[in-house]
């Protein structure tokens, strides 16, 4: 076993943001793989955690990366690696987990739902409990980005739900965490997602960064505070 954090990217632009900052304040070790270049994963079960970032790509796709993708998770949740999914990371967990991953009913993208509501979740009471959430209030605002959703399997615990696609935040086992919801977005990874993403490109670009200015705070401390139990809880954080 390493001292060092395994960072796993579908897609160069949607890198670690918050988490790449957090790791460098606390001085810990990480190595990242950029999956969308073509570079191969080490087997994860010998390092102190596992993070997968979010993609365009699909859980269910039947390519070389996904299907490597998902045998890496299961060796990681088999040693019992830490592990945090975000977005397309979350649904890469409860895939190879053994849980479904389903087209959404109506995709989430932006900050706001359709009825101009802010995106929230709720932490479930499970969520309260969970010590990925120490310390935080019971609804987070958030950003969506996403097509897909989950289907958990009985044994995998909702920690928080959503208006629309509403399993938004599941743990796996003792250790393995995956949220649907982007809380590692800094502004420059923003405003970069929003000339490259089909979805974001077909929403005004003013009024979105004017969005993520007024919460950027909040956003901000959110990000932070779960990012760093994360990593207080693989034992990554230095007295």
């Amino acid at each position: 076993m390493t001292s060092t954090l395994l960072i796993v990217q579908n897609i160069s632009h949607e890198g670690p943001g918050i988490l790449e900052e957090l790791l460098n304040e606390h001085e810990i070790a990480f190595e990242r793989y950029d999956l969308s270049k073509g570079e191969s994963l080490p087997d994860p079960s010998a390092c102190a955690g596992m993070v997968v970032l979010g993609g365009p790509q699909s859980a269910n796709d039947e390519s070389a990366q996904i299907t490597g993708e998902l045998q890496a998770i299961r060796a990681a949740l088999n040693a019992g690696v830490p592990y945090l999914g975000i977005c397309l990371g979350l649904q890469l967990l409860v895939k190879a987990a053994g849980g479904e991953v389903l087209r959404c009913h109506r995709k989430e993208i932006g900050f706001r739902e359709p009825d101009g509501e802010p995106f929230m979740v709720e932490l479930t009471e499970a969520g309260k409990q969970d010590a990925l959430f120490r310390n935080m209030p019971e609804r987070l605002r958030v950003f969506q980005l996403h097509g897909e959703t989950i289907a958990p399997l009985e044994s995998m615990i909702v920690l928080a739900m959503g208006r629309g696609c509403e399993n938004q935040i599941v743990r796996v086992g003792g250790n393995a965490w995956g949220l649907q919801c982007h809380f590692e977005m800094t502004p420059a990874m923003f405003e970069s997602w929003i000339g490259i993403d089909d979805d974001l490109k077909t929403m005004n670009k003013n009024e979105l960064l004017a969005e993520f200015n007024a919460i950027s705070m909040e956003y901000a401390e959110t990000g932070r505070a779960i990012l760093l139990n994360f990593l207080e809880i693989a034992g990554l954080l230095k007295e």
